[in-house]
């Protein structure tokens, strides 16, 4: 943050500030210098970014201002840098190597470009919001990726961010706030799909006055990196959600529990407390009204159960994070026994657009009963791979051959597993089907947090239905019986199977099993962990009783295994 920027004492302090940051920013983008800008995320440091980052420093340090910016979610054409010459719309390059960084400069590299940032190509270089990948996306919480420095407070204010918290400081009641939430209908973004506002109203009614608000950014599922990546771009959304949801509710402190193993995020994070509490957006009397708010980042050691929520508060309180019978609700009695407001980070994302734009305004994206927009990452042999941000509705076949490209070549579409490694998998029979929480969990899927993994004819589904369920099994917390004993059970019956050991009965075993898991375990965990293996079972008959008399160990293929 600029040396310069000091506390904020007033609503007018806050409107001198985003005028400055404003104008700032214009001037970055309509000046005369040129600007270039590196795109540094997790996903593209592993493939180089920073040794791309140095050599922008190094070789044009001197005759252009380099930006360091996040990741825009376009993992495909990382290390990637844009370049905005005076007088041009700033173009974006692809898949650069160090070498090219002095002839992308110069104008000679037209081949690694990728599009121009904009509605307008220039020359040859189409216009990025024409390329596949982001013309069907609606981004609205990822508008600022790639665009802005995460480390800049500046940055994040001059596109709007702590407007939401501003209103609500200073226009709106609690009780106001609160409406246009509910009014929005914006259900939980981890799993979950409780509406938003429905929970707000019952942590500010609850009769005890010391209330707590956390993000639950721990986000262990496999395959899934939506809130990192949200971390990495954003980090004062995030932020300001979380504020915005300690005013409304009463609360005068806020938690964000993120995973250990996010670094990047973890520090922008981190940098983005920094600054609001060196500008008195964090703190006691904010902007002069006399309303203190506290803030804390929790890092999690790993373990997947500490997603749920009641496990994630008895974590950030120091204790082995286990989930607890409910009631109480969390609401009602979550951190040191006090009303706790818990929320996903996407879901708190979505809360400043939704206090500067009106709940009206977000209920008209997406479905019916899904409104909004979502945060998808999808792995598997596809064209493309990336974080998008598309609005409810659009279908799988949408999602998957426009924005992902399709099937990479040689690959044939066999199944998605949806909702991580918490629902089952869907057909192509399925691909017409809309992306929301009903339309996906009618035919057995889950939209979940988003994160799905495609798998192609070369895979073994009892294999990879053994993968889940022994997932599940390492990371139960084992509190209760049928989750402790019932997943492990279901390991080695389907180990029995894959080792050519198993009978038909074994089938009627696993069904029988899972059935007492769902309906005994004590939290989301252990309810939901069969789900994919009954779900493969479900769509794969042939292939599960094929491994009965044959076994997937150095088994034939099932078109020539014989009857």
């Amino acid at each position: 943050m600029d040396s310069r920027l000091t506390r904020l004492e007033s609503r007018e302090d806050f409107l001198e500030l985003r005028a400055r940051a404003q104008s700032r920013w214009q001037n970055l983008w309509e000046g005369g210098q040129t600007v270039v800008s590196v795109g540094i995320g997790s996903s593209s440091i592993a493939k180089g970014a920073l040794t791309v980052l140095d050599t922008c420093r190094a070789e044009l340090g001197n005759v252009a201002t380099i930006r360091e910016v996040s990741g825009n979610g376009a993992f495909w054409m990382e290390p990637w840098i844009e370049v905005r010459r005076p007088g041009e719309p700033p173009v974006v390059y692809g898949q650069i190597e160090p070498t090219d960084v002095v002839a992308v400069f110069n104008g000679e590299c037209d081949d690694l470009a990728v599009g121009v940032r904009g509605d307008t190509p220039l020359g040859n270089i189409p216009s990025l919001n024409e390329h596949p990948f982001f013309k069907d996306q609606l981004q609205v919480i990822s508008r600022n990726a790639g665009v802005i420095e995460p480390d800049s407070i500046e940055d994040a204010i001059a596109r709007g961010a702590y407007d939401g918290y501003f209103k609500v400081l200073f226009e709106l009641s609690a009780e106001e706030a609160i409406a246009e939430v509910t009014a929005a209908n914006v259900r939980g973004r981890g799993g979950g799909g409780f509406p938003a506002g429905i929970k707000w109203e019952s942590g500010r009614k609850a009769r005890v006055t010391e209330r707590y608000v956390v993000c639950n950014s721990h986000e262990g599922e496999p395959n899934v990196y939506k809130d990192r990546h949200l971390h990495e771009c954003d980090p004062h959304r995030i932020l300001e959600g979380i504020l915005i949801a300690c005013i409304v509710c009463g609360a005068e402190r806020g938690y964000n529990y993120i995973g250990g193993e996010y670094p990047l995020a973890i520090r922008r994070f981190r940098q983005a407390v920094a600054d609001a509490e060196r500008l008195g957006l964090i703190g006691k009397n904010v902007l002069g009204t006399g309303k203190n708010v506290a803030f804390r980042v929790r890092t999690g050691g790993g373990a997947y159960i500490c997603g749920e929520a009641s496990a994630m508060m008895f974590s950030i309180m120091g204790v082995r994070g286990q989930p607890r019978t409910k009631p109480p609700r969390s609401v009602e009695e979550g951190l040191w026994k006090r009303p706790t407001i818990a929320n996903n980070t996407e879901t708190l994302a979505n809360i400043p657009d939704i206090i500067v734009n009106g709940g009206e305004w977000f209920a008209g994206l997406g479905t019916e009963s899904s409104k909004g927009t979502k945060l998808m990452t999808v792995q598997g042999p596809l064209a493309r791979h990336g974080v998008v941000e598309v609005e409810m509705g659009m279908t799988l076949r949408q999602l998957l051959d426009n924005v992902f490209g399709g099937m990479a070549e040689g690959y044939t579409f066999k199944g998605v597993q949806t909702g991580g490694v918490s629902a089952g998998p869907l057909t192509d029979q399925h691909l017409d089907i809309p992306v929301d929480f009903d339309s996906l969990g009618d035919v057995g899927g889950m939209l979940g947090s988003g994160g799905w993994v495609i798998f192609d004819e070369s895979v073994n589904v009892v294999d990879f239905a053994r993968y889940l369920t022994a997932f599940n099994r390492y990371e139960s917390c084992s509190k209760c019986v049928p989750c402790r004993l019932g997943n492990p059970a279901l390991v080695e019956i389907l180990d029995r199977i894959r080792f050519g050991r198993g009978t038909m009965d074994d089938l009627t075993l696993i069904q029988r099993t899972s059935k007492h898991i769902i309906e005994l375990s004590l939290c989301g965990l252990g309810q939901v962990a069969p789900v994919p293996l009954l779900g493969m079972m479900e769509h794969f008959p042939d292939e599960f009783a094929h491994a009965v008399k044959y076994g997937t160990v150095a088994a034939p293929p099932l078109s020539l295994a014989a009857d």
